[in-house]
């Protein structure tokens, strides 16, 4: 395991102080990079793993915050707040903008070439960075089929993969076509992989606190995902040049 280096870096974003956590790989020289986001309750140790992780693959990578520092435990609370969040495409660009900024800020960085990760609410954020035009080499999104306006998704630059639970109540069939029909209808370089037996956070640890209906832990599956998305990135957002692989 590579020798990494973590910090948190402070930064605003929709009306409050946003507390993500930075990951570095070994060495000195500019990498490629990675946005991480969040599930709808806010930033926690399982992002910040994840983000460690990338480090020790070798890029550069930030997970974002949703909710200035706060992580919202009650499943009424997060609602209230990612539900209006999820319908504001404006609101969703805004905080996923001033992540990335922060991102290609940092010295260790290639701000030409970043990929943007996320789950649920923060994945949802990371496609619709992509509706907005913005320069990325991939998209990877977990349990967050959101549609955007018609045609925007024709300004998405860059393969897109988004992952599922087949079971998921929060993401049903309906909606993965709709999904399918968006990114078809704009031309995208798309996959959707459906998890057979999968519901909603599929990905996500066990957590001691109540949850909506439908969400529920697949290990098996956790562990396709995160593969799909080393996948995904090494094919986008290789970490050396073709020549030297």
């Amino acid at each position: 395991m590579t020798t990494i280096a973590t910090r948190t870096v402070a930064y605003p974003a929709d009306g409050m102080t946003m507390i993500g956590h930075l990951a570095l790989p070994a060495g000195t020289g500019r990498r490629p990079a990675v946005l991480v986001g969040p599930e709808g309750m806010g930033l926690t140790d399982v992002e910040r793993r994840r983000a460690d992780a990338l480090a020790e693959l070798g890029y550069v990578a930030l997970a974002f915050d949703l909710h200035g520092g706060r992580v919202l435990t009650d499943p009424q609370d997060m609602l209230d707040r990612a539900m209006p969040l999820l319908a504001d495409s404006g609101r969703m660009r805004g905080i996923g903008h001033a992540a990335l900024d922060v991102l290609r800020a940092e010295p260790r960085s290639d701000p030409d070439r970043v990929a943007a990760i996320g789950y649920g609410t923060g994945g949802a954020i990371a496609v619709e960075l992509g509706r907005a035009g913005t320069d990325l080499r991939a998209i990877a999104t977990v349990n967050a089929l959101n549609t955007g306006r018609p045609g925007e998704a024709a300004r998405i630059r860059c393969p897109v993969w988004a992952g599922v639970g087949s079971e998921d109540p929060i993401m049903p069939a309906a909606q993965r076509d709709a999904f399918a029909a968006e990114m078809r209808a704009a031309g995208v370089d798309w996959r959707l992989v459906v998890y057979g037996g999968a519901l909603h956070a599929f990905h996500h640890p066990p957590v001691e606190h109540a949850t909506v209906p439908g969400v529920g832990h697949h290990p098996e599956h956790a562990r396709r995902a995160w593969r799909d998305i080393v996948d995904l990135l090494a094919e986008c957002l290789p970490l050396e040049p073709a020549s030297a692989r």
